[in-house]
């Protein structure tokens, strides 16, 4: 079959488009950039199977082909920090539905939330109002609503993680009994490949989840007995949506719009109402502590295929920032630092492949932390999201507060864009230059301020600039990996 997948670059897209193409199938990956999609193998595509396309602008969208056999919706902005992103969700299923009805696709696939209760969250409102929208359409749908779902790197999954390893007790709010049934990755990922080109799933909707069903707080208990970790939970009617939201977005890796929308949601008990998806694709799926067990194991491989921090903090709207890979010359303020060696060069390269996440950035990892946690207080991302294993670094990867524009070894060149929260735009490069017999690490701070406040910012932090950046510049030249 010949399948368009949107949403190719996130969490459920980046492991389905492999799975559909080990069973034969034809994919098409419908992107706003093709250079987000990772240079690794799991998306081993024809270029001319990459369609640019932002489901936005519905005249981009004229080079979806026309002969598709079916469709995966697998678009949502649960994390964006437009505060209509209901508005957005509803155009952007409109325009599909506009551009799909033009081909000659006979199925549409649509993953979705559990949306049982009659009063539901803006989230999952936004949710059933999508999926309405998708039904409207005169190509045959299947929906799948699911809850929490559990694997390496998913949301849900770094907030249990984060919550039950970092806080040996805590202080809940009475959501935390709220019932959900949480399901496997690998389950989600059976059953959308299950129902493609299945007729008994055509015009269905179908809830899945895995056989347990548990409280958020026995879910939180349950993680600990896994890590084999004592951990104590108290729930008080006190703390607000809101608070629970900033508490979130302190103590757990997600930012504070993704912890507004999960704590929102978490009022509405997510649990399947049927069980009609096992006569469609009969499996037996994963319990949750099997589900955790698969995720760690992924984990301890590094070998995690994506993340929910894959997902653009700047907003849903912000499709053009590797456009940036020029760093912009007027109006800006740098501060650079140029220092030779004489080590092999692909030991310092090494270096600045890794630089971040648990290697930490080379000099006072304590500043580091207080401007991220900084950051984390004003609702900024922090540096919570860490890096990918390893020395890997692909071009829109999440690097702690830092995104990643350009990652070119062979021209030994790495770009990264902040995505913290300043009053102006910011970029870290790193390059090494050889030239005469001589080698040089290039370090170059750009701040482009917005107004006299950016420039005040910057002049604020130029003391801590001048020994903060020359001493990372040292230590990336003489780290020894051991």
């Amino acid at each position: 079959m010949r399948i368009l997948l949107t949403g190719a670059n996130g969490y459920i897209g980046t492991r389905l488009s492999p799975i559909l193409q080990a069973a034969g199938h034809e994919v098409f990956c419908l992107v706003r950039d093709k250079r987000r999609l990772k240079e690794e193998s799991d998306h081993d595509l024809d270029t001319r199977n990459v369609i640019v396309g932002d489901l936005l602008d519905e005249k981009s969208l004229a080079n979806i082909p026309k002969d598709i056999d079916a469709a995966y919706y697998l678009v949502h902005s649960m994390g964006n920090a437009y505060t209509d992103f209901r508005e957005l969700e509803e155009l952007s299923a409109n325009n599909f539905i506009n551009a799909i009805e033009k081909t000659y696709c006979q199925q549409i696939i649509y993953l979705t939330g559990i949306v049982n209760d009659d009063e539901l969250s803006e989230h999952l409102k936004s949710r059933l109002s999508v999926e309405n929208i998708l039904k409207s359409s005169i190509i045959p749908n299947t929906c799948l609503r699911a809850a929490i779902i559990i694997g390496s790197g998913s949301a849900s999954f770094e907030i249990i993680r984060d919550l039950t390893e970092k806080l040996p007790i805590m202080i809940a709010p009475k959501w935390l009994r709220t019932r959900c049934q949480p399901i496997a990755i690998r389950d989600v990922l059976s059953y959308l490949e299950g129902v493609l080109g299945n007729e008994k799933a055509l015009n269905q909707t179908f809830d899945i989840g895995g056989p347990d069903i548990l409280t958020y707080k026995e879910m939180l208990l349950g993680y600990a007995k896994v890590r084999k970790l004592k951990r104590y939970i108290f729930t008080i009617p006190v703390l607000t949506p809101r608070l629970s939201s900033y508490w979130l977005n302190i103590v757990t890796s997600v930012n504070y719009n993704i912890a507004s929308s999960l704590v929102e949601s978490m009022r509405n008990e997510v649990i399947c109402s049927n069980d009609n998806i096992k006569q469609v694709v009969p499996k037996d799926c994963f319990t949750y502590t099997q589900a955790l067990e698969l995720a760690f194991a992924k984990i301890e491989q590094n070998s995690t295929v994506s993340s929910w921090r894959d997902a653009l903090n700047k907003g849903y709207l912000n499709t053009n920032f590797m456009d940036q890979v020029k760093v912009p010359q007027n109006g800006t303020l740098s501060y650079k630092v140029k220092r030779p060696f004489q080590r092999n060069t692909k030991e310092v390269l090494t270096n600045i492949w890794s630089i971040g996440g648990k290697r930490g950035w080379y000099y006072l990892d304590w500043l580091w932390g207080l401007r991220g946690f900084i950051d984390q207080l004003v609702g900024g991302v922090g540096t919570r999201r860490g890096r990918r294993v390893g020395d890997n670094i692909y071009a829109g990867d999440a690097l702690d507060f830092w995104r990643v524009l350009l990652a070119d070894k062979n021209n030994k060149r790495l770009l990264l864009y902040a995505e913290m929260r300043l009053p102006g735009e910011a970029w870290l490069e790193f390059k090494i230059i050889e030239r005469d017999g001589y080698k040089f690490l290039s370090q170059i701070a750009t701040f482009r301020p917005n107004g006299l406040w950016g420039r005040i910012y910057w002049w604020m932090m130029w003391p801590f600039h001048l020994f903060i950046f020359n001493g990372m510049a040292k230590n990336i030249i003489q780290y020894q990996n051991n």
